[in-house]
């Protein structure tokens, strides 16, 4: 009769012990690229869960920046991978006042000159206290959960795979042909 005594005094402590064990809170889901919106530079909605299962390279352009003629780079990419990759170009005014203010000049400019096919933003900020809230989960850490990333000028660049992850930031001097670059885009799934 004892050992039941001492058998059931055991499973009483180990429960009430249990009880004070800090229970795992379920930890809130970080936000990922899929659940981002913006406006499009034709102002249409551009919705980022639409692109699951595509890769995505995001980049900060602007219309009269040396680096402009990446455009066209950024275009025949765009073409050759258009069945598993989407470019989506984001005009902004960050960097010395390269970039026009009114949308139409934007899309007629990159319309005219480059041909520009892949899906424009209208223009927003990449980075300063109004940065767009799409750069704030690409360039921090604490959003994204990857890397911290500065923005030095326009034309950087963002990969993100297939799956949703942010892979990697490329500065401006990389250019849409760098081999660099090319190694994740040409990846097989």
């Amino acid at each position: 009769m004892k050992k039941y005594a001492y058998m059931l005094g055991a499973i009483l402590l180990l429960v009430a012990c249990a009880s004070f064990i800090p229970k795992k809170h379920k930890m809130e889901n970080k936000k990922t690229i899929y659940d981002f919106k913006i406006t499009g530079l034709d102002g249409s909605t551009i919705d980022f869960s639409k692109y699951k299962g595509k890769k995505l390279l995001i980049v900060n352009t602007a219309s009269k920046c040396g680096y402009t003629p990446q455009y066209a780079g950024l275009e025949k990419l765009y073409e050759a991978h258009k069945n598993d990759l989407v470019i989506v170009g984001f005009p902004s005014d960050n960097f010395g006042g390269q970039e026009f203010q009114d949308n139409k000049e934007i899309s007629s400019f990159c319309q005219k000159n480059y041909g520009v096919t892949f899906p424009l933003t209208t223009r927003v900020d990449v980075k300063g206290a109004n940065t767009t809230p799409i750069y704030q989960y690409l360039t921090q850490k604490s959003e994204n959960g990857v890397l911290d990333a500065t923005i030095s000028w326009n034309f950087n660049k963002f990969y993100i795979d297939e799956k949703g992850n942010l892979i990697a930031h490329f500065d401006s001097k990389v250019t849409p042909d760098s081999p660099e670059l090319l190694k994740y885009i040409d990846a097989k799934n």
